[in-house]
């Protein structure tokens, strides 16, 4: 039973009596006489559980009075008696403020049942409140738990069984999208299947972590570098039922280490190419002495034509390899744009003639002067073309293939050398990633620094690349840089 009764009744000896009766059930008693002595006491720290009141004083409104009261002491539960001519006014315009009404005199029986419903309510408000206040307490903590989330400086997502995304932080909405029920493979790297060594997957088969390295693309279409971890989340029964992957961008570490560590590995890795090619420079020699000696002309063009082949791709990959040691500021020359066009396209031209390519060159029937370094933006096409080759020659599906090299000026000074072909062409993880340090699409046989060396050098001219693909009908790059001091 409660502790605290507030006995208010201007008959102050059936008050007194009222209480004698009630100590016995072990209540402590609070009684007033007055309205004004009520009011005093609803004021005081002592708050009663259960208010015992006959409203009828002679100076005041007894439904004004209740009122006032019941305003003062909302948690407490109110037992109103009175006359019975007059307690029936009461009950139809209080109502349910009250939790019931008993006549007087008072009956033991009516007043005993009155108590004990008032215990239970009672009770039961003080488990609903504290209901409440654990309910506050799980509010705050997963407020608390949400802004943490929201907050950890990485990416975040929870997906499903089938890679589906049900949850993400603050940063990858920010960076990659607000997409929610999107499969993480899309809205990553935007693939149509999942990864072949999904961390995610292994952490449901078997319920650990995993790591992994990967290269994910923005919405920007910007590449990063992360490091992801996973992590299981399982319901009551243990079972896994969601994973959480959690993915640090370490794109700026990456490319600092790269200069430091991965120059030694991407050495070891070049080392059986350039044995190969030093092979085959050895035999082109061998060919060429003994075409001389037995003065043999076919032999001494096909050894020479060898030599050079051999000379100009161990050139090609010492330029790559000291172009990312050591960077070096451009050396700006005018240069006549025709001429430029024709001597990329006597690099070309013989590869494209060995594999049945179709190759065009278009160039403005005026003449064009630019201010460019013309090593290092002519090597730089020339990666552009050889991809182009390569994906013509490594097509199955047709049997003569086509390469376009235009040249020609915008209307903002700007020259723009447009390549395309109709070979392989390429998917939307590769179109992201091509430009990316050791990233090759040509397995072992590519040294992964091609398009990036050449994609920097444009960046260098201040220009820009613009990139069209699709798979079995071709690729379409666009370059364009200005005519003049390589600013935009």
């Amino acid at each position: 039973m409660p502790d605290i009764l507030f006995i208010i009744d201007h008959d102050r000896e059936l008050a007194q009596a009222l209480a004698v009766y009630l100590r016995r059930q072990q209540f402590e008693i609070l009684l007033a006489d007055s309205g004004k002595t009520t009011m005093e006491m609803a004021h005081s720290a002592s708050r009663p559980a259960i208010v015992l009141v006959d409203p009828h004083f002679p100076e005041t409104d007894p439904l004004a009075f209740l009122q006032r009261l019941k305003d003062r002491l909302p948690q407490s539960q109110f037992i109103i008696y009175g006359p019975s001519d007059t307690l029936e006014k009461i009950m139809e315009t209080f109502n349910t403020s009250a939790l019931t009404y008993i006549r007087k005199p008072v009956s033991s029986v009516e007043l005993d049942f009155a108590l004990k419903k008032a215990g239970e309510w009672i009770a039961i408000e003080a488990k609903h409140q504290k209901i409440t206040n654990e309910i506050k307490e799980l509010q705050s903590a997963k407020i608390l738990l949400q802004q943490l989330f929201d907050e950890v400086p990485c990416y975040i997502t929870v997906q499903d069984r089938n890679f589906r995304v049900t949850a993400t932080n603050r940063l990858f909405k920010r960076d990659f999208g607000n997409d929610i029920g999107g499969y993480c493979y899309q809205i990553y790297k935007h693939r149509d299947t999942p990864c072949t060594h999904c961390p995610v997957a292994a952490t449901f088969q078997d319920g650990r972590r995993h790591q992994t390295e990967e290269i994910v693309t923005a919405k920007s279409g910007t590449p990063y570098h992360v490091l992801t971890w996973t992590a299981p989340i399982r319901n009551e029964a243990g079972d896994i039922t969601q994973v959480m992957e959690m993915a640090t961008n370490i794109t700026q570490i990456r490319q600092l280490q790269d200069h430091l560590t991965s120059l030694g590995l991407m050495l070891g890795s070049m080392s059986h190419g350039i044995k190969g090619m030093l092979t085959a420079l050895d035999g082109g020699i061998y060919l060429l002495e003994t075409g001389i000696a037995r003065q043999d002309p076919a032999r001494t063009a096909k050894a020479f034509d060898q030599v050079r082949k051999m000379v100009t791709q161990i050139r090609k990959m010492v330029l790559d390899i000291l172009y990312f040691t050591k960077s070096r500021e451009l050396q700006y020359q005018k240069v006549v744009l025709h001429d430029l066009v024709e001597s990329i396209s006597a690099v070309i031209q013989p590869s494209a003639n060995r594999h049945n390519i179709l190759f065009t060159i278009t160039t403005p029937p005026e003449p064009v002067t630019m201010e460019i370094d013309p090593d290092r933006l002519r090597e730089a096409l020339i990666n552009f073309l050889e991809n182009a080759v390569d994906a013509c020659t490594s097509d199955q599906h047709r049997k003569s293939h086509h390469i376009l090299f235009d040249a020609r000026v915008t209307g903002d000074d700007h020259v723009c050398f447009e390549i395309s072909d109709d070979g392989l062409g390429m998917d939307r993880e590769t179109k992201e990633k091509m430009f990316t340090l050791f990233f090759s699409s040509k397995g072992s046989s590519g040294t992964g620094l091609g398009l990036f060396i050449a994609n920097h050098v444009i960046g260098q001219h201040g220009g820009a690349i613009q990139v069209e693909s699709e798979i079995n009908k071709g690729s379409r790059f666009i370059i364009c840089i200005p005519r003049t001091n390589g600013k935009p």
